[in-house]
C-alpha cells in the first residue's frame, strides 16, 4: 500500500452515509480524497482536482454514472484516469453498458472496504509507469 500516497481519488456518490464511509476508508489508507454529491459536481471536480482515479455510483442527480465515465474516457484530457462504477444495481445490463462506456472495473456496492480498496490498488498499480 506504500503507492497510495499522493494519490487523489474522487468519490461520486449521492449517498451521504456510503460517500462518508468511503471518504473516510480511503484517507484511512492513505489517499487524498475528493468527494461530490451529484453528477455536475463530479464532472466539474475531474476538471479541477486532477484525481488519479474516480469513483462513481450510477444513479445519480444531474448526470448519471454511465454519462460521468463516457465523458472522462472520450475526453482527450482525461481519459487516462481510471473509473471504477460502484453502483447497488447489480444488474448485468449495467454492468456491459459500464463496460461500454469505459470503466476500468464494476462493483457492487459493499461496506467491506477492503473489496474496493483491492480493486483501486490493482488499478493503480497497473497505471504505474514499469520501473527497471
Amino acid at each position: 500500500m506504500g503507492e497510495s500516497k499522493d494519490k487523489r481519488i474522487l468519490i461520486i456518490e449521492d449517498n451521504t452515509a456510503f460517500r462518508k464511509m468511503l471518504h473516510i476508508r480511503l484517507s484511512a489508507n492513505g489517499y487524498d480524497t475528493v468527494v461530490a454529491k451529484d453528477g455536475l459536481e463530479g464532472l466539474a471536480a475531474v476538471r479541477t482536482s486532477n484525481p488519479d482515479l474516480v469513483i462513481t455510483d450510477i444513479m445519480l442527480p444531474g448526470l448519471d454514472g454511465h454519462k460521468i465515465c463516457r465523458m472522462i474516457k472520450f475526453d482527450k484530457k482525461f481519459k487516462h484516469i481510471p473509473v471504477i462504477v460502484l453502483t447497488s444495481r447489480d444488474l448485468d445490463e449495467d454492468e456491459e453498458l459500464a463496460k461500454r462506456c469505459g470503466a476500468d472495473a464494476f462493483i457492487v456496492k459493499t461496506t467491506r472496504a477492503e473489496i474496493i480498496l483491492d480493486v483501486i490498488e490493482k488499478i493503480l498499480a497497473r497505471e504505474l509507469p514499469q520501473s527497471t
